[in-house]
């Protein structure tokens, strides 16, 4: 199955406050190993957005374009709306990006891999696959 990787994953992913790699790093590792990482433009956007330096910018705009993006489709932002309405008629707030992510995830039959527990809360009222960090092989 592929997996739609959030923002919130990269983002933890590029942050090196320290040497220790961290499980959804390791995770992520895995899945580009794997083969199975999907992205949208709105989370190329989000990671691009607010680097620093244009050199930096390049070079992760650079690393993002070994992935295509999953081409969206009218019934993505559909789906996306009806998931935002699902969901605040059950008191869970969110993004339109994080919509968004759940419509493709919802009509790919993709996983969505994230540390934003947002995602937990609109699993529970919408029928969403959540990745979870696999047991570390020793």
């Amino acid at each position: 199955m592929r997996v739609l990787v959030d923002t919130s994953v990269w983002s933890l992913a590029r942050r090196r406050d320290s040497p220790e790699v961290k499980p959804p790093e390791r995770e992520l590792r895995e899945l580009l190993r794997e083969g199975r990482v999907a992205i949208v433009g709105p989370i190329r956007q989000e990671l691009l957005s607010g680097v620093r330096t244009e050199p930096q910018w390049k070079q992760l705009r650079g690393r993002l374009r070994a992935f295509g993006d999953v081409a969206l489709e009218r019934e993505d932002y559909e789906e996306a709306a009806l998931c935002f309405n699902r969901c605040r008629a059950a008191g869970a707030q969110g993004s339109s990006v994080d919509f968004l992510i759940c419509a493709v995830a919802l009509r790919r039959k993709f996983a969505i891999f994230a540390t934003d527990v947002d995602f937990n809360h609109y699993s529970l009222v919408i029928p969403l696959k959540l990745h979870d960090v696999r047991p570390a092989v020793e």
